[in-house]
C-alpha cells in the first residue's frame, strides 16, 4: 500500500495544478530579488577634476552601508574625498524573502512527488493532509509577511540609491566640490518581486481551502451541516 505508484492525473487536478503554479512563482519571486545587481552614478566636480563619474555597484542582499562609491581621482579631490558609503543594511527583510522563497521551492518539490507517487497514501492517512495544512497556512502568512517587509525595505532601498543621497554626502558639501545625480539602475525587477510574492500568497491562501477539503475537518463539518436541525417530537 506504500509504495510507489505514479500519477500524473493529480497535475489535471486543482491540488496538484496550484503546486505547480506556486512551485513556478517561488522560483520567480527567488529570481527576482536574489538575482538583482544595480548601480548608482553621480556626476562629481572638484579640485583638479572636472565632471568626473563615480559610482557604486549594490546586490543582493542590500548591504548598503558597505557599498563604497568610487573616488573622482586617486588622491581624492585634494583630500577632501573621503570614502563614500551609501546608507541603510536591508539584508535581513531581502534574505527573509529569499530564503522563504527558496524553502518553498523545495516543498512544493516534496509535495509534488507526494502528490504523483503516494497520493494513495496521502488520501489514505488522514495525518498527511492535516499537515499539510498546517504547513500550507503557515506559508500563506509567511508570504504576506515577507512581501510587505520587502516592499517597505525596496522603498527605503530606492530612497537610499537615488537623486536625495547627495545632501547626505559629506564630500559634495566639500568647497569647490560640486556633485550631481545622473541615475541609478532600473529597480522594475524588483518591483516584479514583490508583486510574485503577492500572488504566491494568493494561491497559498488558495491551496489552503484546497488542502483543507481533503482533511477529516472538512467532512465533519459537512456531516454536522447536513445533519437534521430539528428532531421530530
Amino acid at each position: 500500500m506504500a509504495g510507489l505508484r505514479v500519477d500524473f492525473s493529480m497535475f489535471l487536478e486543482a491540488l496538484g495544478f496550484v503546486k505547480v503554479l506556486e512551485w513556478i512563482f517561488a522560483i520567480f519571486a527567488l529570481a527576482t530579488c536574489g538575482g538583482f545587481q544595480g548601480k548608482t552614478t553621480l556626476l562629481v566636480s572638484c579640485e583638479g577634476v572636472v565632471n568626473k563619474t563615480v559610482t557604486a555597484a549594490f546586490a543582493y542582499p542590500f548591504r548598503l552601508n558597505t557599498v563604497e562609491f568610487s573616488a573622482p581621482d586617486p588622491k581624492g579631490c585634494a583630500g577632501t574625498w573621503t570614502d563614500v558609503h551609501l546608507v541603510g543594511n536591508f539584508s535581513s527583510s531581502a534574505q527573509f524573502f529569499v530564503t522563504l522563497a527558496a524553502l518553498v521551492f523545495l516543498y512544493c518539490m516534496v509535495a509534488l512527488v507526494v502528490y504523483i507517487g503516494y497520493n494513495h497514501v496521502y488520501q489514505q492517512n488522514n495525518k498527511f493532509p492535516l499537515t499539510d495544512l498546517a504547513i500550507s497556512v503557515l506559508i500563506a502568512i509567511l508570504w504576506m509577511v515577507s512581501t510587505f517587509v520587502w516592499a517597505k525595505a525596496l522603498a527605503d532601498i530606492k530612497m537610499s540609491t537615488e537623486a536625495n543621497i547627495i545632501p547626505g554626502i559629506e564630500a559634495c558639501q566639500a568647497p569647490g566640490t560640486t556633485c550631481n545625480f545622473v541615475s541609478v539602475t532600473s529597480m522594475g525587477i524588483l518591483n516584479l518581486s514583490v508583486v510574485f510574492g503577492l500572488l504566491n500568497a494568493a494561491l497559498w491562501g488558495g491551496n489552503v481551502w484546497l488542502v483543507y477539503k481533503d482533511t477529516k475537518l472538512h467532512n465533519q463539518w459537512n456531516r454536522i451541516s447536513e445533519s437534521p436541525t430539528e428532531r421530530e417530537v
